[in-house]
This record gives C-alpha cells, structure tokens and sequence, in this order.
C-alpha cells in the first residue's frame, strides 16, 4: 500500500530540494530519516518534516508498520515563484525571484528491504613485488682524508699546580 505526503509552498528553490530527495530514495525509513536529521542543508528540514508526516499517515490512516516501509518516490516540483523589486544605481530596479516548490514523498510497504549480508573475512593472499636490480652508479674514487688530529693539552702535574 502507497502512502503520500505533500508540503506545498515550501519556500526553497526546487533545484536545492532535489539535491536531497534523491539520496533518500528507495531507503528504509528509519535510514532516510537518520540522513536527514545528520544533513546540514535547509531543504533537509523540510524533507524530514515531509517524511515524519508521511510515516504518521501511514501508521494513523492505513494501520501500516514504520519496520517495513520504504521510500518509492521523492519528488520535488517547482511552485509559484514570487517577484520582488530591488532597486539598483541611477534610479533603475531588477526583479529578484523567490522560488517555491512542492515536496513530495510517497512510502510503500510492497518494495522488500535489502539487508546487507556480512561477507566473510578472507586472507588476502600477499603479492610477490618482482624487485628490480638497478645498475651500478660508476662513480670517481673517493679520496680519504687524513684523520684530524685532536690537540693535546699538556698535562699539568700535581706539582706544579701548588705553586
């Protein structure tokens, strides 16, 4: 069974609003919703509020469970868009448009929820490096240079320290 929900005239432009509607579709709900509440866009509210509704009609109005309920389809459309004046220099003005949009979502509880399986851990097999030899470097032979002679102090005897 399909549930919708539509919040209308939600100020934000389609364009932004999409951006997030298509990383929540054909998630579970409790995935899509986790999304949307860790989003840092504005539109992000919007959808969640969008989602919560359409879960609460599913739960109130067809007895449906939330476990098995998917996101089918979430759409944004574009709605009426407001014109505004804004003046400019030399007395002159251009139009600044505040876009809207209709938001969407439509739950099912028709579509299975894959679950992941966990894949066993294997050993990979460790790759055999061929190593190449490089060529010797001829180089000019090295002149050693004679060991620098620390200087010695004189030892100063016991005897000649009294004085």
């Amino acid at each position: 069974m399909q549930v919708t929900s539509t919040y209308r005239y939600a100020k934000i432009s389609a364009f932004k609003a999409r951006e997030v509607t298509r990383a929540i579709q054909g998630l579970p709900v409790s995935a899509a919703l986790d999304l949307v509440a860790f989003s840092p866009k504005k539109a992000a509210l919007m959808i969640g509020k969008t989602l919560k509704s359409a879960v609460a009609n599913a739960e109130n109005n067809n007895n449906l469970r939330v476990d098995g309920l998917v996101v089918k389809e979430a759409t944004v459309g574009e709605g009426p868009t407001m014109k505004r004046m804004m003046t400019r220099a030399r007395g002159s003005g251009s139009t600044i448009l505040k876009r809207t949009s209709h938001i969407r979502i439509i739950l099912t509880d028709e579509i299975e929820i894959k679950r992941r399986e966990k894949k066993p851990t294997s050993k990979k097999k460790k790759s055999t490096v061929k190593k190449t030899s490089r060529p010797a470097a001829k180089s000019a032979p090295k002149a050693e240079a004679p060991a620098a002679e620390t200087p010695s102090t004189p030892e100063v005897s016991a005897e000649n320290s009294e004085s």
